[in-house]
């Protein structure tokens, strides 16, 4: 499957990429399990967490394809080939570097660079990414994607991230979006996988009910 594919399916089961900022390799195992339960399909452990590689061997290796697992806040090409090797097949990043994007592609990884203005969008596309995530969405508006939308590629994914909540969804949705990345309104670090469960899952139904 190419990376297009890999994330296709991966968006057809479930929207949403569940960001786990500051999760420990020893809970990550536990949290990663409720969200599997819950639905999700995409799992991003960003960089700047604790002992980031741990984590993403450990749910890489428990669940593999089609589960998509990888990284965010990924800055620099020996990165990219340090997630690769940790069994990660995905990769997010808060900007637009063509290199971070080109070594993903090459990698045979989904790359998922943040974007905020058009021209960012189309270099990264230029690069190779396989999606775009708009970041940060509280810096901007639905009004703002739909501008976009209407000359960006109407087949590319877009995620929306940052301040993403329950009720922020469906007028993204109505925008153009095609999935969110859910951080701190999801997982916040010290969280029990009892309260994460409960968060995923109703994310995952309000996820459903929009796309009806």
């Amino acid at each position: 499957m190419t990376a297009d594919d890999v994330l296709a399916a991966a968006m057809t089961r479930c929207p949403l990429v569940a960001i786990l900022r500051g999760v420990r390799p020893d809970e990550i195992v536990a949290i990663a399990d409720v969200l599997v339960a819950a639905g999700f399909a995409m799992i991003e452990v960003p960089l700047n967490s604790p002992d980031p590689l741990v984590s993403i061997a450990e749910i890489a290796h428990r669940y593999p394809a089609p589960m998509l697992i990888g990284a965010g806040t990924v800055l620099t090409v020996a990165q990219v080939a340090a997630v690769q090797q940790a069994g990660g097949r995905l990769i997010v990043s808060p900007n637009v570097d063509t290199p971070v994007i080109a070594a993903s592609v090459a990698a045979g990884m989904v790359s998922l660079p943040g974007y905020f203005t058009p021209s960012e969008a189309f270099a990264a596309l230029g690069a190779g990414a396989t999606g775009l995530k708009l970041f940060p969405a509280e810096a901007t508006s639905p009004a703002v994607l739909r501008a976009q939308r209407a000359v960006l590629p109407k087949l590319t994914p877009i995620f929306v991230v940052g301040g993403i909540g329950p009720q922020s969804m469906a007028p993204w949705t109505v925008a153009g979006a095609q999935g969110f990345g859910l951080g701190s309104a999801l997982y916040q670090p010290g969280m029990s996988p009892a309260d994460v469960a409960a968060r995923a899952n109703a994310f995952v139904t309000l996820a459903a009910q929009i796309k009806d």
